[in-house]
């Protein structure tokens, strides 16, 4: 056998991709990820912009890259049904997954093409020595195929957090809190592709006359054409008891987004529903002062803009210069007018209170949105849970200091957890008693349908 130090020691990068093969791509994609510190939405949206691949190709690059990271400690599991040692080399790992994960969920691509394609792509990407090994293990697991997807019923009863290809400790705390049933039932929806929702930008379009903007439910509706979307795309309506009058669809069918005028022109922005909540909640008027302390990229400060009218002062606010950039982008391809971006170290906590609102959109653990940054299952620890629940307490503080007396603070998350939520509201008032909780809701994915959401919305004395 051919030791890993024999191997290529340098590993290739999207800058060594000439030609248009959505399975290099997406290894590559997997690769950085991997051995770097971005997010793979970023990565992957950096690879498709340069490689244009047509729609079908397109799709199969997305459907890999985020298939193999939601599923990857699964498929892991499945190399170790067949290699007596986990393999070490990075790229090594990443082709067998890919292999395995087209053999057993995309029912689409036959097996077999599934084994040679994989196997070439060791070949090409300077593993042609462990090409026999890839070789090997793709097809042990074929020849056994029905045997191991029996193995793995039987793990999900034994082991349910990795035949769902979670952490263990974070099933843990979700059967612990909400039982057996239903912490395995949010794991599936976990490993669900999310759906693409856009949101009508009233600063700059008015909605298309008609019955469908008051359709119950998008499930209710056959797909169709709307207008501010463009002929080249389908939808369905979507309404819920905490999006209001708001004009929202379900994107069914659609080409790259960032090629259809309408959203260059900023009639619309891609917003998921749950979003809708916090903005809903903090109820922004015309002619206010409104502090957004954790805005980019800013959808939920256009949904304020809009219900101001695009009038009054958006205070947006970032830690990081470069987020705070592309909500700038957002607010001028919105028309967004009423908004000015600042980093959040400009404010002036010892100043007098200046702000009628102040949304605090938090940082948190995002386990509401699992099924939407596809990292966050693997980067997510106890550890910097407790950490963002410091981070949280002192963002209310430094809202407390900035509120006017008789204003309104919307505290927002897309956690599932608690601590993150409910309990944090609980000692925010417990130590600010001239604050009183309005109410507050829960947007769960599960029962609802969309991503997870919390918001509060609480009320300064006068």
């Amino acid at each position: 056998m051919v030791f890993i130090s024999r191997l290529q020691t340098r590993l290739p990068t999207l800058n060594d991709l000439n030609g248009q093969n959505p399975r290099q791509i997406a290894a590559t994609v997997l690769l950085e990820r991997e051995t770097g510190s971005e997010f793979t939405e970023s990565l992957l949206e950096r690879a498709l912009a340069r490689h244009a691949l047509p729609g079908p190709d397109r799709a199969l690059c997305q459907e890999l890259v985020y298939g193999v990271v939601r599923w990857q400690a699964t498929l892991d599991w499945l190399v170790s049904c067949k290699a007596p040692s986990p393999p070490t080399h990075p790229l090594l790992r990443i082709l067998l997954r890919l292999g395995l994960y087209q053999i057993f969920w995309l029912d689409r691509i036959p097996s077999h093409a599934a084994v040679h394609t994989t196997v070439e792509m060791a070949r090409q990407m300077g593993l042609a020595p462990k090409a026999g090994f890839v070789n090997a293990i793709l097809r042990g697991c074929l020849r056994e195929e029905g045997i191991l997807r029996q193995k793995r019923l039987d793990l999900a009863a034994s082991r349910p957090a990795l035949a769902h290809s979670h952490p263990d400790w974070l099933f843990s705390r979700w059967q612990s809190r909400q039982g057996r049933a239903s912490a395995i039932q949010l794991m599936e929806w976990n490993n669900l592709p999310p759906k693409t929702y856009a949101r009508l930008n009233r600063c700059k379009a008015m909605p298309p006359p008609g019955p469908g903007s008051t359709s119950p439910s998008a499930d209710a509706t056959p797909p169709r054409p709307e207008p501010w979307l463009g002929p080249e795309v389908t939808a369905k309506p979507f309404t819920s008891h905490w999006t209001g009058a708001e004009t929202v669809c379900e994107l069914v069918s659609h080409p790259p987004l960032a090629s259809l005028a309408g959203f260059q022109e900023g009639l619309f922005y891609i917003q998921d529903p749950s979003t809708l909540l916090a903005a809903r909640l903090l109820d922004a008027r015309p002619g206010e002062t409104v502090l957004d302390l954790c805005a980019a990229p800013g959808g939920k400060t256009a949904l304020m803009a809009q219900s101001m009218g695009n009038q009054g002062r958006i205070v947006a606010t970032d830690i990081s210069p470069a987020r705070l950039e592309r909500l700038r982008e957002n607010c001028r391809r919105l028309g967004l007018a009423c908004v000015e971006p600042m980093l959040v170290e400009s404010l002036d906590p010892s100043g007098h209170p200046a702000f009628d609102r102040i949304l605090v959109d938090a940082p948190c653990s995002n386990t509401g949105v699992i099924r939407r940054r596809v990292d966050v299952r693997w980067r997510l620890t106890e550890q910097e849970l407790a950490r963002l629940q410091k981070t949280q307490a002192g963002l209310l503080q430094l809202a407390a200091t900035l509120l006017k007396p008789g204003g309104t603070l919307v505290y927002s998350t897309c956690s599932l957890e608690p601590e993150e939520n409910e309990d944090q509201v609980r000692r925010f008032l417990q130590d600010h008693t001239g604050f009183q909780l309005a109410e507050s809701q829960v947007v769960n994915p599960v029962q609802d349908g969309v991503d997870g959401a919390f918001a509060a919305r609480l009320l300064k004395q006068g």
